[in-house]
């Protein structure tokens, strides 16, 4: 599997999430679509979405509900596309949101595997290979990043870092959509900076590579911590997304 298929692998499902075309993420012109949800979108997207901002580095693709479609279009084409995903640019189209009963709710940074860059990463402590069966018994607080317990059915392969028979370190992938597997790590506050998520984060790619599946990584843009290990772990940025939602929604996230 190449960069140049892994990134088209994104493309193609970043356009079933979308309701576009995939080459429409490689055009030198802001794109704006009808918000449609196809079959085979990421498990975790879930409607009420009023809009959704992506960019793979060309442009942006904006897939909106109709009451915004003429806010969303005007601020895309109003900036610089890169600059639409951040303040004070941002403002501008969150007051016009917030009149309408919306607002800004998810930003994030997406990451893909660098299989043409070679890293020679380690880890002191014993590693393991964990299935579906052994990630049962996982879905504990230390590691929430790594497996989600609302979509356990979507958790299909980890591996543990182990200090004699105590698990320190963990990263799984969740089968968020049928191309494409997403990787989260934690590690034990007392075991950090010491390479574990990295070397667990890069093998599990390697792993998920050897299935037929392409790895992928997500992080806010300020969890220094996440991009570090995302970077130092073969990944590179690939697109950014910016949602938003009905402001009742945003609300019940932030109770």
């Amino acid at each position: 599997m190449t960069n140049r298929e892994m990134l088209e692998t994104a493309m193609r499902q970043s356009a079933i999430d979308m309701g576009c075309d995939p080459t429409d993420y490689l055009k030198d012109t802001n794109v704006v679509k009808p918000l449609i949800l196809k079959e085979g979108a990421r498990k975790y997207l879930k409607e009420p979405i009023t809009c959704n901002l992506v960019s793979y580095g060309n442009n942006i693709v904006a897939s909106v509900t109709d009451p915004v479609r003429d806010i969303v279009a005007q601020y895309i084409d109003k900036f610089e596309f890169y600059h639409c995903f951040e303040t004070p640019n941002m403002h501008w189209l969150n007051d016009r949101l917030l009149k309408l009963g919306h607002r800004i709710c998810f930003m994030a940074e997406y990451y893909l595997f660098d299989v043409d860059r070679k890293i020679d990463l380690s880890c002191s402590y014993k590693t393991k290979m964990l299935g579906p069966k052994d990630l049962e018994k996982l879905y504990l607080p230390q590691w929430s990043n790594a497996l989600c317990a609302d979509r356990k059915e979507l958790d299909v392969l980890g591996i543990g870092a182990y200090d004699n028979d105590e698990l320190i370190g963990f990263a799984a992938c969740s089968a968020d959509c049928f191309d494409m597997w997403q990787i989260g790590v934690d590690v034990l506050p007392g075991y950090r900076r010491n390479g574990i998520a990295s070397y667990l984060t890069n093998t599990l790619a390697h792993e998920i590579i050897k299935r037929g599946k392409v790895p992928f990584y997500c992080s806010a843009w300020s969890n220094i911590r996440s991009v570090r290990n995302a970077v130092k772990s073969g990944f590179i940025p690939a697109w950014i997304e910016m949602t938003a939602k009905p402001s009742d929604v945003v609300d019940k996230m932030n109770e």
